[in-house]
Order: C-alpha cells, then structure tokens, then sequence
C-alpha cells in the first residue's frame, strides 16, 4: 500500500485539501473522512490519466 502527503484545513464547516504533488487539483468533504475519500479518488484519476494535462510539483537538486 502506497502513501501519498495531503494538505488540508477547515473553512466554514467544510474539509478542503489538495494532494502535496498536486495543488491544481483540490477537493472538499463535510468530514475528514470524506474529505481523504474524494482525495483517494482524485488519486486515482489523475494517476490513471483520466485527467489531462496534469501539472506535478518536483524537487530540483541544485550545486
């Protein structure tokens, strides 16, 4: 089993968050459950290349 880094807050009763890697793509639940949920989800799509054009973030190693 794999484990991807997500970042998420709370704002007005809502979970929001978006997958480390990708912070084009965000998503909402009304629990944390929820929210991590939609986030496996989005996961799966933007893995699948049911998604097009997706823009990663990467490190750069630098002298």
């Amino acid at each position: 089993m794999n484990s991807v880094k997500f970042v998420y807050w709370e704002e007005e009763g809502w979970y929001l968050g978006y997958l480390q890697d990708y912070p084009d793509y965000r998503t909402q639940g009304e629990s944390f459950d929820e929210l991590q949920e939609h986030l496996r989800d989005l996961y799966v799509d933007i893995t699948s290349g049911q998604i097009p054009g997706v823009r990663k973030v990467e490190e750069l190693t630098v002298p």
